[in-house]
């Protein structure tokens, strides 16, 4: 109410600063399209009080009802949804509003009916109900058919929840209703209906027949445990530790005030704050679902989290896996990224673009995770030729690795080599696959001596033994944990293998679910005789 007795003072104002003043009969007075005061449009009677620089027009002995500059009408704000009645055009153009001749605002735009957002109502027009409704982010309800200010203020408080008492079989007894359905149940019940706000039908000082339970239930479209009181109405928040207070079976209490360990209360015995944005959401209780029973009624804010492989992740989450073996890295063959979402207690899987093209991605903000699949940029990795250059993220999905070969005579060899080592189509037995080039870049040949130590002719047996190039050998190249060849050392063979293995689905490997390849690394190592 206050605000629109401060309104009309403001209105009143404004129109009387752009009102013609009145001078005595005989006097000579000027319209001043804007006087040194600011204010539009006045008469005054000394040409000097007018200001008439940049395009405003200079004083002139007539009155401003006779210019056309200071002519009255509507000025109209598409914006704000405005209307302001009696405003000369040189005002309205100024505030950067729409101007007509029609100076009681009878026009289309201005027509009035009654804006309904949330519990608040206004006589106003459709224009202006829009943008309050876009201002405020509420949905609006605009009706014609109200015709005057009271019967819209009516209407605002309509949605006002309360208990609604009325008396049923010679009993007084009450429902919780809006304000809107006790008016309409009392065209039913007769005189004796009354609407009590932000009360209880428990209140005990209504006097009705319902009164405290420890029942509790769940609310459709809510996510809350709730009380019912003894008649079946929906009373507050189920809270244990208010069981016997009387002001808690008297008024509502918002969500805000009730109780809260600011973590959805999920498996919470006394506290039914559920809230499905922090992960929890009102069922009822199954001693095979839920830790803790609730001390009063039958449910319980129920956990949303999911458990994935031992690890607990919250409602909403989303978080990287791989079809890796466990503990090793994604880089066999078949192996992918995946992209996993919890919700309302289930795990979804979200492969990312097959043969590692993508790769998931995950961060993590306050405890909460989020995961992506993005683009492996990993094409221009081994042509980098230095560590800025291989390490700008920005750019591609690289490392700088350091080797350190000794055979080389060097301690630290540097190469850039993918970061997440792409899959490849290796099947298909033609030369010109991309598998085919990748790979090649990694071959190398080389040659190793060897020679037969103390060789039996009559057994046919000795003892093979490395005599050059022994770095590109090893001693038991089968794997049988013999010795089969001595003196050899492996560190070129190691490394190149390493390096093969680290630009793809290249060299010996086995796939992501531990199968052997056609290659082992025996076959790769050709003994010429």
């Amino acid at each position: 109410m206050n605000k629109k007795i401060l309104l009309i003072i403001f209105l009143g104002v404004f129109l009387i600063g752009i009102m013609p003043k009145i001078s005595p009969v005989g006097q000579i007075s000027y319209c001043c399209e804007k006087n040194v005061d600011g204010f539009w449009c006045l008469n005054e009677e000394d040409p000097a009080r007018c200001d008439a620089t940049g395009d405003l027009h200079s004083p002139v002995p007539t009155s401003c009802s006779s210019t056309y500059y200071c002519q009255l009408g509507c000025c109209f704000n598409s914006q704000e949804g405005t209307c302001m009645p009696n405003t000369p055009q040189r005002v309205c153009d100024a505030k950067g509003g729409a101007w007509d001749s029609q100076a009681n605002c009878d026009i289309p735009q201005c027509s009035l009916g009654c804006c309904i957002i949330g519990n608040q109502a206004g006589f106003i027009t459709q224009t202006r109900c829009k943008r309050l409704s876009y201002l405020y982010g509420i949905e609006n309800q605009f009706r014609t058919d109200v015709t005057n200010d009271l019967e819209c203020f009516a209407l605002g408080g309509a949605k006002d929840v309360g208990a609604c008492v009325f008396e049923r079989d010679y009993e007084k007894t009450c429902e919780m209703k809006t304000r809107e359905e006790c008016t309409a149940l009392q065209n039913t019940e007769g005189e004796t209906v009354t609407f009590h706000k932000d009360f209880l039908c428990s209140a005990e000082t209504l006097g009705t027949n319902c009164g405290p339970t420890k029942k509790t239930t769940c609310v459709e479209g809510r996510d809350e445990v709730y009380y019912l009181d003894s008649c079946g109405n929906i009373a507050n928040i189920y809270d244990s530790t208010k069981q016997n207070d009387k002001d808690y079976w008297a008024h509502i209490y918002s969500k805000e005030n009730s109780c809260d360990d600011e973590n959805g209360n999920k498996g919470s015995p006394t506290c039914g704050n559920c809230d499905y944005y922090s992960g929890s959401i009102c069922k009822t209780y199954d001693k095979n679902k839920d830790d803790n029973s609730p001390q009063n009624g039958d449910n319980i804010c129920r956990s949303l989290d999911c458990e994935f492989e031992g690890e607990i992740y919250k409602h909403g989450e989303t978080f990287c896996a791989t079809n890796a073996r466990k503990n090793e890295l994604a880089f066999y063959p078949g192996a992918e990224f995946f992209r996993l979402v919890c919700f309302n207690n289930k795990v979804t899987i979200e492969p990312c673009a097959a043969f590692r093209q993508e790769v998931c991605v995950q961060t993590e903000v306050n405890g909460f995770k989020a995961a992506k699949c993005r683009a492996n940029l990993w094409r221009d990795c081994i042509a980098q030729p230095s560590k800025e250059d291989c390490e700008d993220k920005e750019l591609r999905d690289c490392i700088w690795a350091r080797t350190g070969n000794k055979y080389e005579n060097k301690s630290d060899v540097w190469v850039c080599l993918p970061e997440f080592p792409p899959g490849l189509e290796f099947w298909g037995g033609e030369e010109d696959t991309e598998a085919e080039k990748i790979c090649k870049v990694a071959e190398q040949t080389c040659e190793v001596t060897f020679e037969k130590k103390g060789w039996d002719a009559l057994t046919k047996q000795g003892e093979w033994k490395c005599i050059q190039n022994c770095e590109c050998c090893i001693n038991d190249p089968d794997g049988d944990g013999t010795d089969d060849h001595k003196g050899c050392t492996g560190e070129k063979w190691s490394f190149h293998e390493a390096f093969c293995e680290a630009l793809g689905d290249c060299g010996s490997k086995v796939n992501y679910e531990n199968l052997e390849g056609k290659n082992s690394n025996e076959e790769l190592r050709k003994e010429i005789k």
